[in-house]
């Protein structure tokens, strides 16, 4: 059963049994609990449950044959028909919902990203930006433990015209990365390492404030906050400024 179908599934708000047994119903086609149940990989017990619960929400048919219950999954329309159901519903829901929140919505966002491919994720978010990218960064270290860092991340966000202002170590990696900055869509400021020395890479942008760290363990925060953003661009600026034409 295909891996990605069923986290597609689960992103569509089913649980994880509800997915698999969904599409082994769409597999069996017409079929009583027992057949979804063996195709599923699943006790019957189980099966007839989470069957009752794709009956509730809308996306099973039930006949009976011979006085045994048959289970048809409902065409996967349905479930966008779903989908777009609840999302109107929530819309309707947001002014009600926002009243509620007695100021909530000034607080700032803060969300975790954790492993390699979550902070990569995080750097994919960063290229939804609508503003310049303001970036500390120490060039030799998110290459050695991204080596596709260029060709994916950085060649997109070229693509994406998001332009970069970026402070780096004077090091070799940091000159090299420096020569390429009109083949990549950017300018980068070099320090030098004994007055400047990062080991974690942040991104400014938008109302957000990116760190990401490698070491011990890579993990990515964005924090989302116009105030924290405004700041940060403050302090970037006073830096970016003290070694202008480096």
């Amino acid at each position: 059963m295909d891996k990605n179908i069923i986290k597609k599934l689960i992103d569509t708000g089913l649980s994880q049994n509800e997915a698999i047994v969904y599409l082994s119903s769409l597999e069996n086609g017409t079929a009583p609990a027992s057949s979804i149940a063996e195709t599923a990989g699943l006790n019957r017990v189980t099966t007839y449950s989470v069957l009752e619960r794709l009956l509730e929400e809308g996306l099973m048919a039930v006949s009976q044959r011979k006085g045994t219950k048959h289970f048809t999954a409902l065409s996967p329309d349905i479930l966008i028909e779903e989908i777009q159901r609840r999302a109107e519903n929530l819309n309707r829901s947001l002014p009600l919902l926002k009243s509620l929140m007695g100021g909530q919505e000034d607080r700032p966002l803060v969300r975790f990203f954790k492993g390699l491919e979550g902070v990569q994720n995080a750097y994919w978010e960063t290229l939804e930006s609508r503003t310049q990218m303001l970036n500390y960064a120490n060039s030799k270290n998110i290459r050695d433990h991204w080596p596709d860092y260029d060709q994916e991340y950085v060649l997109e966000r070229k693509k994406k015209k998001i332009f970069l202002r970026g402070l780096a170590p004077e090091d070799l990696q940091g000159k090299k990365v420096q020569e390429k900055d009109a083949e990549y869509f950017r300018e980068t400021r070099l320090l030098p390492k004994k007055h400047f020395w990062v080991e974690n890479e942040i991104n400014i942008y938008d109302d957000k404030f990116f760190i990401a760290s490698f070491d011990p363990e890579p993990f990515a925060i964005i924090i989302q906050s116009q105030t924290v953003a405004d700041t940060q661009r403050q302090i970037f600026e006073i830096a970016w400024e003290s070694v202008e034409g480096r």
